[in-house]
């Protein structure tokens, strides 16, 4: 083997935040390594981020070397995991690989989206194992709150690689097998070099609760609801869906689907079974004809999305749904960090329409997918790893991660963020180099780095406004028209009762003035000064420095 040849792994997301999860494998000699890449998923936008509707990985890296892609793996179908495919895949062309549900649900989205890529998938099944290029993959089957989860197993002439994905213990899971612990402990008896792994909830002591647990929780709160029930969760969480299905059907109840995502989960579940035994759900127009105790809508908007249903519920802007007093609303799932005022203002919403809400702060209506310490600890005990890097989690999900494992395990702990390229063999695990990282922004039908998706500057429009000012002179510099202004977002008067307005133009005026006749020839000059004047005398009047646009326009004498 070439003394250049080693094994590394690059994160590009999901390492250092929640979501977006990107993760890359090399093998080989620098100039000539083959890439592997794991996932590909979005995050959630924020207020912060004023008109974005999704945040994805940079992938110019693996742009860049595009021709040394053997393939794409899909761990699962969750949005932070390959909710990026059909914006991203189009760059690299890579072979995607994933299970029927992830391949079921992505089809299904790509129908709904006017000039979506045709993404070529080979669907594979949990515990498979075949070679992506020059990657040996292999499938191997865990449980988490969506059917057919994964982690992958990569093998390489040092060792196995075992990227965790999303997981947890759960003997119950509802949609699917339990974690294949027998499989893991093999691998372990094989020689796991390598353990990334989940950090999500590795602060929390003790065990995730069980989907079994959660399902007896929902039924008897669906079973005790003396008017209407509305459950939301998340759209993929299919074992949820099932339990609250089945809870509807011992409590009389028929089951109303609203929303296009979860509609979506629903049909590709029914198609591969994970729905057996279940009467057909209603559409969202037998809501409002169904006897008020006889009903359960299953709903999207447990994240505070401003265009899901629960949020037009909560507004009254729904055609189909709305709500009364004693109706029931159950958030069957965990607010994401970064929405907890969206979801609060549904929740006291909804509240004031007279609706009861439980949340997973009353009851048990929610568990995690994801790995607590005691699961964690198992988990080392299985595949005994030489080296344990944490991946999926901000900076104190990582930190703890670490420091719980660097207690319970002889293992190298590697504490890495977006853009390390870590060599993980031949040799002791080391830092290479630190490469470019960021991230791109789904604006409308676009997909752009910061600066040209102009966040900066919406944020500025959104703090303190706009002033737009349009002025007319000769080629001489003779002044032909008044200015012009209009303002935006801005305070109608000053404390004194003054028009701002009138503030703008006066200051467009003075700044006119005190320019020479043959200096308003150039119209950069003008522009400028007229802009610096009006900012300053609304910041003068106001107290903030409004964006201020100025146009010039030259006639000829």
């Amino acid at each position: 083997m070439a003394e250049a040849d080693a094994f590394v792994f690059l994160p590009l997301g999901g390492v250092g935040e929640i979501g977006m999860n990107l993760a890359a494998y090399g093998y080989g000699p620098p100039r000539e390594r083959r890439w592997l890449v794991v996932d590909m998923g979005v995050s959630f936008s924020t207020e912060d981020l004023p008109g974005i509707d999704g945040i994805l990985p940079d992938i110019k890296f693996l742009t860049d070397r595009k021709d040394r892609i053997d393939g794409i793996v899909i761990t699962h179908a969750h949005e932070d995991h390959f909710g990026a495919l059909q914006d991203l895949w189009p760059r690299l062309q890579a072979p995607v690989y994933m299970t029927p549900f992830a391949a079921g649900l992505l089809a299904a989205k790509l129908a709904e989206e006017p000039g979506a890529p045709k993404i070529p998938v080979q669907t594979v099944q949990q515990g498979e194992r075949l070679m992506v290029g020059r990657f040996d993959v292999e499938f191997v089957r865990v449980a988490h709150s969506i059917p057919e989860p994964n982690a992958v197993a990569i093998r390489t002439p040092y060792g196995v690689v075992l990227h965790t994905g999303d997981w947890k213990l759960d003997p119950a899971p509802g949609a699917g097998a339990p974690t294949d612990e027998d499989r893991l402990a093999e691998l372990g008896r094989e020689g796991v070099r390598a353990l990334v792994c989940d950090s999500t909830n590795a602060v929390r002591d003790g065990i995730s609760p069980s989907e079994g647990e959660v399902a007896h929780s929902l039924e008897r709160l669906i079973m005790e609801a003396p008017q209407r029930v509305i459950v939301t969760t998340f759209s993929s969480n299919v074992a949820r869906i099932r339990a609250v299905a089945e809870a509807a059907q011992r409590a009389g109840r028929d089951v109303v689907v609203v929303g296009r995502a979860i509609r979506r989960a629903v049909e590709v579940a029914r198609e591969l079974g994970y729905l057996d035994g279940l009467p057909e759900f209603h559409d969202q127009d037998a809501y409002g004809y169904l006897p008020r105790n006889k009903v359960l809508a299953l709903m999207t908007g447990s994240q505070g999305e401003p265009r899901a249903a629960l949020a037009r519920i909560a507004t009254k802007d729904h055609r189909a749904v709305a709500l009364a007093q004693g109706d029931r609303v159950i958030f069957s799932s965990r607010t994401i960090p970064g929405n907890e005022k969206a979801v609060n203002n549904i929740i006291n919403a909804l509240i004031d329409l007279g609706a009861e809400v439980i949340t997973d702060r009353l009851a048990l209506v929610h568990t995690s997918g994801h790995p607590r310490r005691d699961e964690l600890r198992q988990l080392y005990d299985l595949t005994k790893p030489d080296i344990v890097i944490p991946v999926h989690g901000e900076a104190l999900h990582l930190h703890e991660h670490a420091r719980f494992a660097r207690s319970i395990t002889a293992a190298r702990v590697l504490e890495v963020r977006n853009g390390d390229v870590t060599k993980l063999g031949p040799g002791d695990p080391e830092r290479l180099e630190r490469i470019a990282s960021g991230r791109l922004y789904r604006d409308g039908r676009l997909v752009v780095g910061s600066e040209a998706a102009g966040v900066g500057d919406r944020k500025r429009l959104a703090f303190a406004g706009v002033v737009s000012v349009a002025v007319v002179l000769s080629e001489s510099g003779v002044v032909l028209e008044d200015p012009t202004a209009a303002l935006v977002g801005i305070p109608a008067a000053d404390r004194d009762g003054e028009p701002m307005l009138e503030i703008a133009l006066d200051a467009a005026d003075e700044a006119l003035d005190s320019l020479p006749q043959p200096r308003r020839r150039d119209a950069g000059l003008v522009r400028e000064a007229v802009r610096r004047a009006v900012r300053s005398a609304i910041s003068a009047a106001w107290g903030k420095k409004p964006a201020t646009i100025v146009h010039v326009t030259h006639v000829a004498d």
